[in-house]
């Protein structure tokens, strides 16, 4: 667990997120100018005339999300994050979930091949994903530029292998595929390679972008920068069906994030940071915040910027507050404050900062049990039976070497004589003993030596 997170001395609530839906919102500046400062603009396809485009309201776009898993990470976060900025711009967003891509695999960023997964837990992971995206965008009917969302196994099911080759496959150069790096790597790697079906999944997002086109007059697609190579043949998909003069597309990208100290956000790698609290493969919504309460100075206002809605001016107000006085975090609670409130809700965002309130002041008898349990999911800890609580109970220097917190009867007698040893956030006195009665929620004792070192106690 990290411990110097936060300041017990500092105020710990951000402010108020406001307006962090506001779909409509009107802004003085255009869509491209809103992520070329906001450093959310990687590339895009012939920009004079995707800004001349883009100067009507009620344009579409989409962006694509696989579902690999049955939450979305913070990665996923910057191709949402676009899907948002353009709806505030009065314009279309369609999230396009991969029902049906998603039984082929990207080998886009991979260095080998995908597992597959079954067409019943694709279809599960859809379904718990959904979730997320009903947060973020806005489906109100009254819109005129409400979001859609849509899935991909709906249109792609539907047509035939041999129609695919047809119709979708000839219009692609295998001399030109295989020069995109996400395959040209694979094939130079000999023991990994790359296998047909992977290889065939630029083909399946072009004609993703293709039908959109068809049915919904979408005219743009939104994706992270190692997507480019497949916009650029959904683009050129279009315009073989509609002519150059009809077959307006374009494509924008978002940079890859990386954090400035080289700590990974990998899925593969079990340190990604999941949009969803109750997935199998979920973050808690305390440690959710605690993230971007940790991320260095560097990092804070820039993901600002990416991540939120905030307008420029705040964001300024908040840079200038953290130059003049680092310590305090105020960019990363800020930051903290705003992500939390997106993704979870402002009542989630409330327990957060209660429970880190709590921590820091040692104060945790007032907390639930399913804050108690998120604040010291990764607290070294040890499991006890209940049995040695019973009648006169069991003398708290007994328990303290069978913890990470003394390594021996000595050194205990010596934390507890020094007044340095608290149960469930209070000062107890050496000759404590531990009952039944000092247990939180019937399961759980708080051991703290000092200020900063916890450990959890366990009782079946």
């Amino acid at each position: 667990m990290d411990d110097d997170v936060l300041n017990p001395q500092l105020d710990l609530t951000p402010t108020p997120p406001d307006d962090l839906m506001c779909p409509t919102t009107k802004r003085a500046t255009d869509f491209i100018d809103e992520l070329t400062w906001r450093g959310l603009l990687y590339q895009s396809t012939a920009e004079q005339p995707l800004r001349e485009h883009l100067s009507s309201p009620g344009r579409v776009a989409y962006a694509g999300f696989d579902p690999t898993s049955d939450s979305l990470h913070i990665g996923h976060l910057i191709p949402l994050t676009l899907l948002m900025h353009w709806q505030r711009h009065g314009h279309v967003p369609i999230a396009v979930m991969g029902g049906g891509t998603g039984l082929i695999g990207d080998p886009s960023g991979r260095d080998n091949e995908r597992d597959l997964i079954s067409r019943e837990h694709v279809d599960a992971n859809v379904q718990s994903q959904k979730r997320i995206f009903e947060r973020l965008l806005d489906f109100s009917s009254s819109l005129s530029n409400s979001a859609m969302l849509v899935n991909n196994i709906d249109w792609l099911d539907r047509m035939s292998y041999i129609d695919m080759l047809r119709d979708v496959g000839k219009h692609f150069s295998i001399n030109e595929m295989v020069q995109r790096e996400s395959v040209k790597r694979r094939l130079e790697e000999r023991e990994q390679g790359i296998s047909y079906t992977e290889f065939s999944y630029a083909i399946l997002q072009a004609f993703d972008f293709l039908h959109l086109r068809r049915e919904h007059n979408c005219t743009v697609q939104l994706g992270g920068q190692d997507q480019y190579g497949n916009i650029v043949s959904g683009i050129d998909l279009i315009r073989r069906e509609f002519g150059h003069e009809q077959g307006e597309a374009f494509g924008i990208t978002a940079p890859l994030i990386k954090r400035s100290d080289g700590k990974k956000m990998s899925k593969s790698e079990g340190s990604a940071i999941w949009l969803s609290a109750d997935t199998k493969d979920a973050t808690s919504v305390y440690a959710f915040y605690q993230y971007f309460i940790n991320l260095p100075d560097e990092d804070a206002v820039a993901w600002l910027k990416l991540f939120t809605l905030l307008p420029r001016e705040q964001i300024e107000a908040i840079t200038q507050q953290r130059d003049s006085a680092p310590h305090e975090r105020h960019a990363q609670r800020e930051l903290a404050g705003h992500m939390t409130a997106m993704v979870h809700g402002r009542s989630e965002l409330d327990r957060a900062i209660a429970a880190s309130k709590a921590l820091f002041s040692g104060d945790v008898r007032g907390l639930d049990e399913q804050t108690l349990n998120e604040v010291f999911a990764e607290a070294p800890s040890t499991e006890h039976s209940c049995a040695l609580l019973e009648g006169d109970g069991l003398e708290l220097v007994e328990l303290l070497p069978e913890t990470s917190l003394a390594k021996s009867k000595r050194e205990a007698r010596e934390f507890l004589g020094n007044g340095a040893v608290s149960v469930n956030g209070e000062k107890v006195a050496a000759e404590y003993r531990l009952t039944t009665s000092d247990l939180l929620h019937g399961t759980l004792l708080l051991l703290r030596r000092g200020k900063k070192n916890w450990h959890a106690t366990r009782w079946m």
